[in-house]
């Protein structure tokens, strides 16, 4: 068993927890019994029997044929359990609306988690309504104006991110580890982070830290299609998302607050 904090890890919880995360990465492609007890090195008897627990659970859902598996519906619950019950969440909504409305754009906050951004709340612009992101959905730090502006927060030493090459979804997506670090240091002058078509094409992003957490682990952004972006619009894009991340930190509890749990 592997060592967790000075505690042995539980081989079958880890296996379960893997499962799960294999098969939410995994969205709408099911997989089938023997894809994975490849990946995750479990014999064929053993996946299946742990399969079976789970469906029976409702944390997987299998087809009529039994021979197909994809994340099940306690998966959802659980998830909107966490967002119900986090104060930060709840603290930023409104000031979310409040962008939307003055911007007309689609507003996002997403948390940091390891190497990967996750989506926790979006107002969806009413001028544009293609959904980029929705809540749950994860993406690496590196490609976004989210998940620049925490990495920002970050000494270059300590990023998360590969060496070397990265993940790209779009030809101007940062090629390495070296292109990344010369525009955080842009990001920590400038204030924000901006995403040029970086993680899709045809929408830029301003992305600015939440500084209640040290390092912060929480962002909110602005998502505007570039065909609109003038240089009169991305000002004010900025001007208004510097005052809704100061009335943020301004207005939510800080980890270091009398009675608020130190989460980590």
């Amino acid at each position: 068993m592997s060592e967790t904090g000075g505690v042995r890890a539980v081989k079958s919880a880890s296996r379960t927890v893997d499962l799960l995360e294999v098969l939410a990465a995994r969205g709408d492609r099911p997989a089938r019994l023997r894809e994975l007890a490849e990946e995750l090195g479990v014999p064929r008897s053993s996946m299946y029997a742990l399969l079976q627990t789970l469906i029976e659970r409702g944390w997987v859902r299998t087809d009529a044929t039994g021979s197909l598996y994809g994340i099940g519906i306690r998966a959802l619950l659980t998830g909107t359990s966490y967002l119900d019950s986090d104060p930060r969440v709840r603290a930023v909504r409104p000031f979310m609306e409040e962008a939307s409305e003055a911007l007309g754009e689609t507003i996002h906050l997403g948390r940091l988690d390891r190497g990967d951004v996750v989506y926790l709340a979006t107002r969806e612009s009413h001028e544009y309504l293609r959904t980029l992101s929705r809540v749950g959905r994860r993406l690496p730090a590196h490609v976004g104006a989210l998940g620049k502006a925490l990495l920002a927060e970050r000494p270059d030493g300590e990023l998360p991110v590969p060496d070397g090459e990265l993940e790209r979804h779009t030809p101007r997506t940062h090629p390495d580890r070296a292109a990344l670090v010369a525009d955080l240091a842009e990001v920590r002058e400038r204030g924000y982070a901006i995403d040029r078509e970086e993680g899709v094409t045809g929408i830029a992003g301003f992305g600015f830290a939440l500084r209640y957490d040290s390092p912060a682990t929480d962002a909110v952004s602005c998502s505007v299609p570039v065909a609109r972006l003038t240089g009169e619009h991305e000002a004010r894009v900025v001007a208004v998302m510097r005052e809704i991340r100061d009335k943020i930190e301004a207005t939510t509890p800080h980890a270091t607050e009398p009675g608020a749990p130190a989460w980590r």
